[in-house]
């Protein structure tokens, strides 16, 4: 697979996925750039593609009922409305007791936008932190967001309601599981990433989890370091080396 993939991860599986997805990420090259999200958790998370029972249990989610019994990469979930564009998730994890969707980011910068569509009153009573987030983007595009993208953000997290409830009665969890970087350096042209940046992220963050506290899609936050630190603790041989061998390939 031209050293896109590493040791353990199937591949060719993961391109057909990708190619199948709106994203284009394969043939246009973006994967292969050395600053490429997508690489990285297709990677990471591609390891337990076809044995999900290994995942390791995703800090902060230790509540939950484990092990997981299904893993899906670029995972289409719908919106309550036929039409319009509907998100793709980087991963999507079930477990007895809970549907997690893993958002991650790397270098990206952000910015988005949201439609008319997303005023309509089909959220329920117990997503008003979500829907406050949906205003303040109304109001200021960036929504007091300089580097978290709050509006993807928000999407994702009323697609997992709807998922849940399209399933009923399964009642799963909703957990939206957002994965973060702090890379050291860009990789273009060796210079630090700023630490300031990274430090506004992390309160931006927090205080995104702060407004959709009490809503009933759960907010989880976790650093790729931190979730690398808990895949090298386990005891399973093959979980370690893979943990330091994303580690080795990404530096995240």
């Amino acid at each position: 697979m031209n050293g896109r993939f590493l040791p353990g991860v199937p591949g060719a599986e993961i391109e057909r996925i990708l190619n199948a997805a709106p994203g284009n990420e394969i043939t246009s090259g973006k994967f292969d750039s050395p600053e490429s999200s997508s690489a990285l958790v297709a990677n990471a998370f591609g390891f337990y593609l076809h044995r999900a029972v290994d995942l390791p249990v995703l800090p902060g989610c230790e509540e939950e009922v484990w092990p997981a019994r299904s893993l899906s990469m670029e995972a289409k979930l719908r919106f309550p409305w036929r039409g319009g564009r509907h998100p793709f998730l980087d991963c999507l994890v079930e477990t007895p007791s809970a549907l997690i969707g893993i958002e991650s980011k790397r270098f990206e910068p952000y910015r988005s936008s949201l439609s008319d569509a997303f005023w309509r009153p089909v959220w329920g009573e117990h997503m008003g932190g979500y829907e406050g987030v949906r205003d303040r983007l109304r109001d200021n595009p960036a929504g007091g967001f300089a580097h978290l993208d709050a509006a993807q953000l928000f999407k994702h997290a009323l697609a997992l309601r709807s998922e849940v409830y399209r399933r009923e009665p399964c009642k799963l969890k909703p957990i939206l599981f957002y994965l973060y970087a702090e890379p050291e350096v860009w990789p273009r042209n060796g210079e630090a990433v700023d630490e300031q940046a990274k430090a506004r992220h992390r309160e931006e963050i927090e205080a995104f989890g702060k407004a959709v506290g009490d809503d009933e899609v759960s907010f989880v936050w976790c650093p790729w370091r931190n979730l690398l630190d808990t895949w090298a603790s386990q005891r399973d041989s093959r979980t370690r080396a893979h943990a330091q061998a994303v580690r080795d390939r990404f530096l995240p």
